[in-house]
């Protein structure tokens, strides 16, 4: 019987083992991301408040969290670099964000909280995202957000322990989620025009609530 050219003999075949389990060894925090860089650029009037606050910023960076650090003075950027002992990935946006609060003006010994703590955060906005304002009316509304000699400020963060940074017409609140909503409700308050002692009883209700 002749087989035609459409059948295929069938032969039984024997199944063959498979290879072992090839073994790798775990990555390094270093090399499980491609971005082991991070600059941060260095505002014109901050340059003299980090030259005399570099050791300060330098120490936690570089012996607590194993990050290099290095200050290129060409482009004036503050340059930070993984480690091949870097204990978490983590660590390098952790430092990011250290040295940029420093740069929009937070203490140092505030900034670092944000080293130690995973649920600080840095908000930012600016007076004209809440409302127009020009000229004088621009000028009584960052009065009214500081205060004689700071004391809505400080009332501000003392009560909600928060830290709040004014700069021009820019406002940065370093703190929890939660803590950030209720001072920046507080600050667009302010800044609609709401009298200081509305405010303030305003916010002791709400700080008396959570606590």
């Amino acid at each position: 019987m002749v087989l035609s050219s459409m059948e295929v003999e069938a032969a039984p075949s024997k199944a063959k083992p498979l290879p072992p389990k090839p073994m790798f060894e775990p990555l390094k925090p270093y090399e499980m991301s491609d971005g082991q860089f991070r600059k941060v650029s260095v505002p014109q009037h901050r340059y003299n408040p980090l030259k005399k606050a570099l050791l300060d910023i330098y120490t936690p960076i570089y012996e607590q969290m194993k990050i290099d650090i290095r200050m290129n003075l060409k482009a004036r950027k503050v340059e930070l670099k993984m480690r091949p002992d870097t204990p978490d990935i983590s660590n390098l946006q952790k430092c990011a964000d250290f040295v940029h609060a420093f740069m929009i003006g937070f203490d140092v010994l505030d900034a670092i909280a944000l080293l130690h703590l995973d649920e600080l955060y840095v908000e930012s906005f600016e007076i004209k995202d809440v409302k127009t304002l020009r000229g004088d009316h621009l000028s009584r509304a960052i009065g009214r957000l500081s205060g004689k000699g700071g004391k809505t400020k400080f009332a501000i963060e003392n009560a909600t322990k928060t830290r709040i940074v004014i700069a021009d017409t820019k406002i940065h609140i370093l703190e929890s989620f939660a803590n950030i909503k209720i001072v920046r409700d507080s600050l667009c308050r302010l800044i609609m025009g709401s009298p200081v002692g509305k405010v303030y009883s305003k916010l002791r209700a709400v700080t008396a609530r959570l606590a």
